[in-house]
């Protein structure tokens, strides 16, 4: 299959106290990560806040005792339709979606979840990545500029990066400013960096990020 027929897609669930899906969501590659609150899988794994889950299979979702927001993310084919009625006490909106025509359907891929953090005034340099992916502002705010326009972020507001498209981002000058992100990459970079600094300047010039890293996991497609 082309990777134009798939695309990744990031949605934003709110799980009152206890609530449980009323259905299994769909098998494919999906990563849920714990924004706030907790919740565990059918399979009884829990996950609590800044955590993150990955799986292959269908899955039911159960929130904690104080509920949970789940920001998830599936790579989907085109065809199927979003996963939104999870049930009772449970909101669901998808946020964003984003195509997958920039990175080689010949290669084997993998699924990573990491975050970036920036202190005050943080930057990171003009950069590229090798392969697409969705992010979201978990705290602070953040400026990027790509495509000779400049977009500002706050909490809760995701963006696409294409991957081959050069980014420049630049952090508030007031407090530390965080983002969550999934990237579909080729498969040799598991447990690598994706990042190429554009100018050969800025590549050993100290780097004020720093990441942490959730999952790195082979995917099928």
């Amino acid at each position: 299959m082309d990777a134009n027929d798939y695309e990744l897609r990031y949605f934003r669930d709110t799980y009152a106290p206890g609530a449980k899906g009323s259905a299994p969501m769909p098998a494919m590659n999906r990563i849920l990560y714990c924004h706030a609150g907790a919740f565990t899988t059918c399979g009884d794994e829990t996950r609590a806040v800044d955590q993150a889950w990955h799986g292959t299979d269908a899955v039911t979702i159960t929130a904690g005792a104080e509920g949970a927001e789940v920001w998830r993310w599936e790579l989907a084919d085109k065809s199927f339709s979003p996963v939104t009625g999870l049930g009772k006490g449970i909101e669901s909106q998808m946020m964003l979606c984003g195509s997958m025509d920039t990175i080689d359907a010949a290669t084997q891929w993998l699924m990573r979840c990491d975050s970036v953090k920036f202190p005050p005034n943080g930057c990171a340099f003009t950069h590229t990545h090798q392969g697409p992916g969705i992010r979201v502002l978990r705290e602070g705010k953040i400026r990027i500029d790509a495509e000779g326009a400049s977009h500002h972020y706050a909490p809760g507001d995701p963006w696409f990066e294409a991957g081959p498209d050069p980014v420049f981002a630049q952090a508030a000058e007031q407090g530390c400013s965080c983002f969550v992100r999934v990237m579909i990459l080729p498969r040799e970079l598991k447990g690598k960096s994706s990042i190429h600094y554009v100018n050969a300047e800025d590549r050993e010039k100290p780097k004020s990020q720093r990441y942490k890293g959730y999952i790195d996991e082979f995917i099928e497609h």
